[in-house]
């Protein structure tokens, strides 16, 4: 298949992108004062975060497009998702406010602080990040779904700016 915008040949098009830590994980000076393990980080030991899924679902498809992405959470909250991480039936707890800690800069605006809400799913499955209603191009993506020519698109604007 072709990149539909510099026609580089992709030999597949990924459907989950995601990174390594919180955005605010990159700028904290010394290694000692964070804490990052899996699909949680601790940073000053006063700012908490959960790695989940945004799933936008792809037009005329099954399958669902990806981004992995931190949030930031209450220390309370932040405490509770780790004491439910192995306890059955946690996904019927209620959903945990947070903020969005991923920079997706592939949006004409950042994405850094969108409000959401972290839906805790059954044991052993990363959290769904639920998204504030607003007019965002993330947001909108989320609520719409977009086309397989846009996961292209992401596929594209990914790798050239690597």
């Amino acid at each position: 298949m072709k990149c539909p915008q510099c026609n580089n040949e992709l030999s597949e098009v990924p459907l989950c992108y995601g990174i390594e830590a919180p955005y605010y994980f990159y700028t904290v000076s010394e290694e000692k004062r964070t804490e990052l393990i899996r699909d949680f980080c601790v940073i000053d030991e006063q700012y908490f975060f959960i790695r989940g899924h945004i799933e936008i679902p792809i037009i005329d498809s099954l399958e669902k497009f990806i981004w992995s992405v931190w949030v930031s959470l209450s220390e309370e909250n932040f405490l509770k998702s780790n004491e439910l991480l192995h306890v059955q039936g946690r996904e019927n707890n209620q959903p945990y406010f947070g903020w969005l800690s991923t920079e997706l800069s592939i949006y004409p605006i950042t994405t850094l602080s969108l409000k959401t809400m972290v839906h805790t799913q059954e044991v052993g499955a990363v959290p769904l990040i639920e998204l504030e209603q607003t007019d965002h191009p993330l947001a909108v993506e989320k609520r719409e779904g977009i086309t397989m020519e846009r996961v292209k698109e992401i596929a594209h604007l990914i790798n050239h700016s690597q």
